[in-house]
């Protein structure tokens, strides 16, 4: 991977995860220069393999990356390490700076940054973060089947991940932490699935030779547990992007924030785009890599709208003028009389 940067390119593509080099592999190979600058800071980093991922299930994260920065260069694209600090809007396009002081021109930009996992303020949750502290049953349900799980009450979303939860194990515990304890319907669903309620903070978690072993409430009582599920609050990372009036919104859900964008990965500031977790906060690798992909192709399409509209402009500038309707319905006639006398 080559750090050097051209002075401009077609787009440039900020993250390079799933999402920003699916989207850079269309764009290259639609013979776009375009240049993926990546942070190197990826989310599912702890994670020991991507899943759910069709032909590619169990692929190590850095794997996966490391063969998609092969397919992006094998097209012409670039790859480069680095930090945008800022992104300014010019006259025919976009100005990214990165933090160590390079600057490079883009007539587009796809956002591909990613988010953030604000965990509760628990002892030894991070550390653990995609081991055995999980948050997604399809990234991790498998792996952690018929083992003892505890959920922890962290969010809007935390009754509905136990009850996720409950398809892979029978032994499911749901711990209130600092979170009101379920009433009501909530209540009932819990109790009819089997899973049982623990009402009390959550004060760290129990280690035994780098396993968990169980979760330790702040009244001294351990419940045992194997595996614990967090649903994290999921911010997307989009600060450089406020220069631009692009900033977050809280997403319907309730689980954090995100760029709004259509269902292309257009967003309401002309020319940038956007794919994967920066604005699909539950996209797992595949759904991020297919949203850089169908990104990608809008961006091309949008150039090719522009470079046609600039192509027209400066034809009719050179006095080329396009056929008028008159002039095109005399051709017409005269095609139509030549076939008529079999011509």
């Amino acid at each position: 991977m080559t750090d050097e940067l051209a002075n401009a390119y077609d787009v440039v593509v900020i993250g390079g995860g799933a999402a920003g080099l699916s989207g850079a592999l269309m764009l290259a190979r639609a013979r776009r220069s375009v240049v993926v600058i990546d942070a190197g800071t990826p989310r599912n980093a702890p994670a020991s393999g991507v899943h759910g991922l069709l032909a590619r299930d169990g692929t190590p994260p850095a794997e996966l990356v490391e063969r998609g920065r092969a397919e992006v260069r094998g097209y012409g694209g670039q790859v480069v390490s680095g930090e945008v600090g800022a992104v300014a809007r010019e006259d025919t396009g976009f100005r990214v700076t990165l933090t160590d002081g390079r600057s490079v021109r883009a007539l587009r930009l796809l956002l591909a940054t990613g988010l953030v996992d604000e965990l509760p303020d628990v002892p030894g949750l991070r550390s653990r973060w995609g081991r055995d502290v999980v948050h997604c049953p399809y990234c991790h349900g498998w792996e952690i089947r018929d083992q003892a799980i505890g959920v922890l009450g962290s969010g809007p979303l935390s009754v509905h991940q136990a009850m996720l939860f409950r398809q892979w194990s029978d032994d499911v515990t749901f711990f209130s932490h600092t979170s009101p304890v379920p009433t009501g319907e909530e209540a009932e669903q819990l109790a009819a699935r089997g899973i049982r309620v623990v009402d009390g903070e959550v004060a760290s978690l129990e280690l035994v030779e780098d396993r968990l072993v169980g979760v330790r409430l702040r009244d001294g009582d351990v419940v045992k547990r194997e595996a614990l599920a967090v649903a994290s609050r999921m911010v997307a990372r989009t600060g450089f992007l406020a220069a631009l009036g692009l900033r977050p919104v809280e997403h319907p859900s309730g689980a954090g924030e995100h760029i709004p964008s259509d269902a292309t990965g257009r967003t309401d500031v002309p020319g940038v785009w956007v794919a994967g977790n920066v604005t699909d906060l539950s996209a797992q690798v595949g759904a991020a890599a297919a949203a850089g992909a169908t990104a990608g192709a809008h961006i091309n399409a949008d150039l090719i709208t522009e470079e046609t509209r600039q192509a027209v402009a400066a034809a009719r500038a050179r006095g080329e003028v396009a056929f008028s309707a008159e002039v095109e319905s005399r051709v017409c006639e005269a095609v139509s009389g030549d076939r008529r006398h079999g011509l």
